[in-house]
């Protein structure tokens, strides 16, 4: 009967697929199907999937296809392969529980109606990430607003094996804050309060749902800075930032957040409050377990309050947009920048010619501040420090010794808030100028910074004229970020993409992932950056402080290890 009733729902759902313009193809976006391949990236591409198989006989759609009865989700069955093209099968944890009546009872008494999420167009906003790449089908929103909510929550889902995925801003590029399935989603943005501030040692402690830019304001009135500064600061929230281990645009000065970040409250996935919530900046007790949860991506605990450490605010600030000719001459500026500016260099950034282009064409209000030419490379470079004439006259010297011997082809100096907001506007608006130049393939490496833009080059090569590639990124930490942008989603250019590009950096000692995280794009390719014994034993951390899965599953390790 139930094999009837399946052959039953995908014809409808072939049919369906076959009406271009009926409103049900909606159940494209509820798919499972994860890819190596751009099969994911028509999940938000319903023509796409549809002139795909629009011409495929109804038995074959049938045989290819097994309906999920116990939700409106198509999944794929073709067999993964690792390192290739084929799709990846992603299963939903048959151990799961689905939510009921009674759950909801409950979480309407701990939280309040409020409190408990099911309009759907909220739900709708909060299934899909930024770039509209990764959709779930998450029924229930939980919005706790402290760490005893939270932990009533967790409690509660642990019992009844209810699966969950902690979600912040909801800025991430990998599908890691956003269900895979069904998934309960909790959000911290009601946990957003500022607990307390030194102003002699510089210690913020905050809850985990505060924005990072209402956090850079506060600070800034108190003539302190966040060492975090990322595009997205305006949604993003810092514990999902710190859940990630975002990197962002001045780590060169201040280090990363496992550096910065002093303590941290984490609410395990049974329950317990974990109270490592230190201020001080040595603490020699046994195992600073902090750094578990740092980069965890919400896999092993969801944190709900930070303790950081944030610099003075310097008075004299300055910006140096900049063009060079070529690679090299980015890399010895890279080099003479560290020698010469020294303590003060902040953030030292770099664009090709392919992402200037697209920011000035996709951009509103966007002016080249060095008009006369396109130049291959341009460079970004900020100091920061408390001598204002001394700086600036520090920075002027370097530049004309950079000019003198061949590495500045060309440059413009800021000469005040806007021309510098003005040049920081053209590196933080990439992404969103590629947004809107049409499909986009990103990838986020580390790698040796000589080595950075061979891999840009080798992949222009290979596509040739079927895809603009476009690098840009953090040089000063040898953070390269890959953009390959199309027109449209094709597996004939993303074949050529994958798996060349992690096996590429793999063979050049590189991470598949600088900053952005693993979550579900990546968690399958973890090998190319960590041996197997490496990720064993993160499997065995997982299912020690997260026996039964429930926490973010389907992401970061591959699932075959923690299922």
């Amino acid at each position: 009967m139930e094999n009837h009733k399946a052959a039953a729902a995908a014809a409808v759902a072939y049919r369906l697929l076959n009406q271009t313009k009926h409103k049900s193809n909606k159940i494209l976006h509820q798919r499972r199907l994860i890819p190596n391949s751009s099969q994911l990236n028509r999940s938000s591409s319903a023509s796409g999937f549809i002139q795909h198989y629009a011409s495929v006989p109804l038995n074959q759609f049938v045989a290819s296809y097994r309906w999920d009865l116990r939700k409106s989700s198509l999944i794929h069955t073709h067999h993964r392969k690792f390192g290739s093209v084929a799709s990846t099968i992603v299963e939903r944890n048959p151990n799961f529980s689905t939510i009921n009546h009674d759950d909801l009872i409950y979480f309407d008494k701990i939280l309040g109606a409020k409190k408990v999420i099911q309009d759907p167009e909220q739900l709708q906003t909060a299934n899909t990430d930024w770039m509209h790449k990764y959709k779930g089908s998450s029924k229930l929103m939980l919005q706790p607003e402290n760490t005893t909510e939270l932990s009533q929550i967790l409690e509660y889902c642990n019992s009844r094996r209810l699966a969950v995925v902690p979600q912040g801003g909801n800025t991430g590029l990998v599908g890691g804050s956003v269900p895979v399935f069904d998934e309960i989603i909790i959000n911290t943005r009601r946990m957003n309060s500022v607990i307390s501030f030194d102003q002699v040692s510089g210690v913020l402690v905050c809850e985990a749902g505060c924005i990072l830019e209402n956090l850079i304001s506060f600070l800034d009135k108190k003539g302190f800075i966040m060492p975090l500064d990322l595009g997205a600061k305006g949604s993003c929230q810092i514990g999902g930032n710190i859940s990630t281990n975002a990197g962002g645009l001045r780590l060169v000065r201040y280090g990363s957040l496992h550096g910065t970040v002093l303590g941290l409250e984490v609410v395990l996935a049974n329950g317990s409050v974990i109270d490592m919530l230190g201020t001080l900046r040595k603490d020699n007790t046994g195992y600073d377990l902090k750094h578990l949860f740092i980069g965890s991506e919400g896999s092993l605990g969801i944190i709900t309050k930070v303790s950081i450490l944030t610099p003075p605010k310097l008075s004299s600030v300055n910006i140096a947009f900049l063009a060079c000719e070529d690679y090299i001459s980015c890399q010895k500026l890279l080099f003479q920048a560290k020698r010469r500016l020294g303590e003060i260099l902040s953030a030292f950034e770099f664009l090709d010619s392919q992402a200037m282009n697209l920011v000035l064409h996709h951009l509103d209000g966007v002016r080249n501040p060095l008009p006369s030419s396109i130049y291959n490379f341009y460079v970004l470079i900020e100091t920061t420090g408390s001598n204002e004439s001394n700086d600036k006259a520090t920075l002027e010297a370097f530049l004309l010794h950079a000019m003198e011997n061949g590495l500045v082809s060309d440059g413009a100096l800021a000469q005040d808030f806007s021309q510098a907001s003005s040049f920081w506007h053209i590196r933080e608006g990439i992404p969103e100028a590629l947004q809107k130049a049409g499909a986009v393939y990103k990838y986020d490496l580390s790698l040796p910074v000589e080595k950075m833009y061979d891999l840009v080059e080798e992949m222009r090569t290979r596509l040739g004229a079927a895809a603009n590639v476009v690098g840009y990124g953090h040089l000063g930490d040898g953070n390269l970020h890959l953009n390959v942008s199309a027109r449209q989603y094709d597996d004939a250019i993303l074949a050529q993409i994958e798996p060349f590009v992690y096996e590429w950096t793999s063979q050049h000692r590189g991470s598949i992932s600088a900053e952005h995280g693993l979550g579900l794009m990546k968690a399958e390719k973890i090998y190319y950056s960590k041996s197997s014994e490496t990720v064993q034993l993160m499997a065995s951390v997982k299912k020690l402080l997260d026996p039964n899965g429930i926490l973010n599953p389907y992401k970061v390790i591959p699932s075959s290890l923690v299922s």
